[in-house]
């Protein structure tokens, strides 16, 4: 969450709690809630590299503090807007699961691909039930994008199905 909270403090100064509801309410409920926690570790974090200034709130007796852009902060930011995002994801947490269990006998591949395949159905649906109720633009495009990579990633998981089932989870073919 570090970059986002960046290119919210470039609007101008804020609390942790205005943060966390700026990008709530902008991204609606496709974005998982965030913890108070998460919000307050990650601008301690920012704090410390030097990318945030953090100033308590005169007088405030709840220990309020206003966190603004630094310089390097501004630096930061520039450079991840003007960087694209990674496109692959060369080590997926799944797949590196579905071949080392097969390879090592641990797990049996096409139960791990079906429960995987559960994941991502009820993953989609839960997008287009929320995405459904949802007027605004932004986040009905964040639901739609992820509903694109869920669809993406079924077809991926039938081909992880058919050739490493089928070859067997070392990637040779095992009907000789």
């Amino acid at each position: 969450m570090r970059y986002p909270f960046l290119a919210l403090l470039a609007t101008g100064p804020r609390h942790g709690y205005e943060l966390k509801q700026m990008l709530e309410q902008r991204f609606g409920s496709v974005l998982t809630p965030l913890n108070a926690g998460q919000v307050y570790t990650t601008l301690q974090r920012l704090e410390r590299d030097g990318l945030v200034r953090g100033e308590d709130v005169p007088g405030d007796t709840r220990q309020k503090r206003l966190y603004a852009l630094t310089e390097a902060g501004r630096r930061a930011l520039r450079e991840w807007v003007a960087g694209p995002a990674a496109a692959t994801r060369q080590r997926d947490e799944f797949f590196l699961k579905l071949v080392l269990a097969g390879l090592s006998g641990i797990a049996d591949p096409r139960t791990l691909v079906e429960r995987q395949r559960r994941e991502y159905l009820i993953a989609l649906r839960a997008l287009g039930e929320r995405g459904s109720t949802n007027d605004d633009t932004v986040a009905s495009l964040l639901a739609e994008g992820a509903a694109l990579h869920l669809e993406a990633d079924l077809r991926w998981l039938d081909l992880c199905e058919d050739r490493l089932i089928k070859e067997g989870s070392d990637g040779h073919r095992t009907d000789g």
